[in-house]
């Protein structure tokens, strides 16, 4: 954590599609909140999706806004340790998953390291994260980026 930093707001993804996805994504919402120098400031409604360049059932998916005193590197090492703490293993690239979590966007900062790259690469190519992050942040997601991703399956719950 920094201290005597200003308060950063960055959006969280978060997607499960294995076990109860739905009551992990609630209980990942709620330790987010319980991050140190962390609040949830908003939470978009959850949305069912087909896998995308993945197998397995279908996905539960969310973003939540959140106010951040952490560092970007830190805070996505926070997000991988409640990924593990949900039973997460990774034994190939996009396989099933107990819980995901993705930094989408931290404040404005552009971030190309080998560990994080912000704003995430692949999110405007993803309709179950633009949907739900147009939700509670409408202004950062554009009609053509919507419109983009029309054709992927994905329902509000």
């Amino acid at each position: 954590m920094a201290e005597g930093r200003d308060p950063v707001v960055a959006y969280v993804a978060l997607g499960a599609n294995l076990g109860d996805a739905a009551a992990s994504i609630l209980a990942a919402m709620n330790a987010l909140a319980l991050l140190p120098g962390t609040s949830v400031t908003r939470r978009s409604g959850l949305y069912r999706s087909a896998p995308l360049e993945a197998e397995g059932p279908d996905f539960i998916n969310a973003v939540v806004e959140i106010s951040t005193l952490l560092s970007a590197p830190y805070l996505l090492t926070q997000l991988q340790v409640l990924e593990l703490e949900a039973g997460r293993e990774r034994p190939y690239r996009n396989a099933p998953r107990t819980l995901d979590l993705d930094l989408l966007l931290y404040g404005e900062a552009s971030i190309a390291s080998p560990s994080l790259t912000v704003p995430h690469p692949r999110m405007v190519q993803r309709a179950f994260v633009l949907l739900p992050l147009a939700e509670i942040a409408p202004l950062r997601v554009s009609a053509i980026q919507l419109d983009a991703v029309r054709d992927q399956s994905i329902d509000r719950l």
